[in-house]
């Protein structure tokens, strides 16, 4: 399947908080939906950050994972961050290492 089939398949992940009869989400309203989407996305790049990564979202159907250089890849969504990350810098990424937590948590405070 092309990724295109891929992105318009719409397939939803477990984290992305979806309204449908008998699963119950705070978010129903969509805009609900899209703010949670957003701080999703913004949570995502302060772990990103030390890694020269960031995310934004496409379409409210997947995200795009971009390099300072420009480099890109299409992400369906969070579940495959990590891999996508690890793939566009050519290294491991542990954004549990005690270093990248202490840089956010500076960050951030």
């Amino acid at each position: 399947m092309c990724s295109l089939c891929g992105v318009l398949g719409g397939n939803e992940h477990w984290a992305d908080a979806i309204a449908r009869p008998g699963v119950f989400t705070r978010n129903g309203d969509r805009l609900d939906r899209l703010r949670e989407r957003q701080n999703r996305v913004r949570l995502a790049n302060a772990a990103l950050a030390p890694f020269a990564l960031t995310l934004s979202d496409w379409q409210s159907t997947s995200f795009l994972l971009s390099t300072r250089t420009g480099k890109t890849e299409i992400v369906e969504d969070l579940g495959h961050l990590w891999a996508a990350a690890e793939r566009l810098i050519g290294r491991p990424c542990d954004p549990l290492d005690p270093a990248i937590i202490a840089a956010m948590e500076a960050r951030h405070g």
